[in-house]
């Protein structure tokens, strides 16, 4: 075990713990990008890769990149195929993960990426698209009272809506989201569609994570502590996130 690593790599970490091996990931920008070359080398060989340019890899990239766009990820990959292909994957319900983040969200995991009243955010990509039809999404936000709202201010991607039996009743075939991963710490949901405390990071404390959350924070039976990244995981991390 390593004695010294940052917010960033027990998070990427953590996410990359969520891919289990033969699934098919819509990997997303920044985290889980190093996050899925993390889970592909480490646990989970036989995973598949969805980009939302259009790539489509059964191995990790050839060497760092920033963007799903960059060389390394482009070559040796299965397809290069187009936003629209891949999107209709999502639509066919062939995607098993889905990684998302966003400006805000409240207790039910619905997240706003379009706007504020003092911003005009960048608005959803393929946000919506992944969290309405995926089984299962894992948001990645840093936590932060501005970002962590009782109610989001515009609802780009949707979580469990206002709670239990809400998807169904609009329509959305996906499963919404299973877990949160902070930089404070990791959610799961209840049965009501709540999201809850289920680990903290070490170092964090239940008091301060509610004091960065804007609504009364429920908490897992039993609530336990971030497993810190491994030697091998934050090799890997490193060797993928060269600029830190």
């Amino acid at each position: 075990m390593s004695a010294t690593f940052t917010t960033r790599e027990i998070m990427i970490a953590a996410a990359a713990r969520e891919i289990r091996d033969g699934e098919v990931v819509f990997v997303g920008m920044r985290l889980p990008l190093v996050a899925f070359a993390v889970a592909k080398e480490l646990h989970a060989p036989t995973t598949i890769g969805i980009f939302e340019n259009g790539v489509i890899r059964d191995r990790r990239p050839l060497s760092p990149i920033v963007t799903m766009g960059d060389p390394p990820n482009i070559a040796a990959a299965i397809a290069c195929s187009g936003l629209i292909d891949v999107m209709a994957l999502l639509q066919r319900g062939r995607i098993d993960l889905g990684f998302i983040g966003g400006a805000e969200i409240d207790r039910y995991g619905n997240l706003n990426t379009n706007w504020t009243p003092e911003l005009r955010l960048p608005g959803s990509g393929g946000a919506a698209d992944i969290a309405s039809f995926a089984r299962r999404t894992v948001i990645i936000m840093t936590h932060e009272p501005r970002r962590f709202r009782d109610r989001v201010q515009y609802l780009t991607s949707a979580g469990h809506g206002t709670g239990k039996g809400w998807r169904q009743s609009v329509g959305l075939s996906g499963g919404g989201p299973s877990k949160v991963v902070t930089s404070l710490g990791i959610f799961s949901f209840d049965n009501s569609g709540e999201m809850i405390l289920a680990s903290l990071h070490p170092g964090t404390t239940k008091e301060g994570v509610q004091a960065a959350t804007g609504w009364p924070l429920r908490s897992a039976p039993t609530v336990t502590e971030t497993q810190p990244p491994t030697v091998d995981e934050l090799t890997l991390i490193r060797q993928f996130d060269t600029l830190g």
